[in-house]
């Protein structure tokens, strides 16, 4: 009998000691520090940034645009997004303030009939300009919006990740969201997006991570679309933090008339 228990309690202690369990607890603040390095790098940023669409049969759109970024108190953000081409897009300037704990605030001005317009918040998991990142994959994700679960330790691509998963408090066009998140750099490398028939329909991958400044920049990502066959690729050009960026640049103002000092 003596045997029995030891046996019973090694296996149990075993069971207890599981990367899953251990990092249960762990999942949401994984998340949160995967959204710092991933949304917030610095005060500030601005980046040249070149997005190619890639359909079904291989034709391709390229988009040329400059983002820049604003970090405000605790997570409030700033980000202005100017497009310089193709022709049918360009001047057009789109602008998030992105809150704590509420809906952010979300702007698009079209040069085309000089109008500025809002977008609700129940459009952030909608295109962004056609392509297959969302609004919200441009300024990211409210993290209460989510549960988490700790899944698993793996490697991915010789580095050892965090496996998370993220599942929805309330119905979007997926039901859950696989991660594997850097534990060197808390990057997120990949994500897996299922929907709600429980397919896999959306990949995200971090195709190049660089060292900007002293910290970890993903230059190169691509968002592909499993059922349509469709794929954006966007790299990040000239990207610089802690440049010094004025809150008045992120105004309606300027969704009109850019300022032309960052925007070149």
């Amino acid at each position: 009998m003596s045997k029995y228990l030891v046996l019973v309690s090694i296996i149990l202690f075993s069971y207890m000691l599981s990367p899953a369990l251990l990092h249960a607890e762990d999942a949401t603040d994984i998340v949160k520090k995967s959204q710092n390095a991933f949304f917030y790098p610095g005060k500030d940023m601005q980046a040249r940034v070149k997005m190619t669409l890639t359909g079904k049969t291989g034709q391709q759109r390229l988009r040329e645009l400059t983002m820049l970024r604003k970090n405000s108190d605790g997570s409030d953000q700033k980000y202005f997004i100017y497009f310089h081409s193709p022709g049918d897009v360009r001047g057009t300037s789109f602008m998030v303030y992105k809150y704590s704990g509420k809906d952010d605030d979300r702007w698009l001005f079209i040069p085309a009939i000089n109008l500025v317009t809002r977008i609700a918040s129940r459009d952030s998991r909608s295109s962004f300009v056609g392509s297959d990142f969302t609004y919200e994959d441009v300024s990211g994700r409210d993290i209460e919006s989510d549960n988490y679960k700790y899944v698993r330790e793996d490697t991915l691509d010789g580095k050892p990740v965090h496996v998370i998963e993220s599942t929805p408090k309330s119905s979007t066009e997926y039901i859950k969201k696989i991660s594997w998140i850097d534990k060197a750099t808390y990057i997120p490398l990949k994500e897996e997006y299922y929907d709600v028939q429980g397919s896999l329909y959306k990949v995200f991958t971090a195709e190049k991570v660089d060292t900007v400044g002293g910290l970890p920049a993903v230059t190169k990502r691509t968002m592909s679309n499993i059922k349509s066959g469709h794929k954006t690729e966007v790299v990040f050009e000239n990207i610089s933090y802690n440049v010094g960026l004025s809150d008045d640049i992120f105004s309606e103002r300027y969704l009109r008339k850019p300022p032309e000092k960052w925007i070149k």
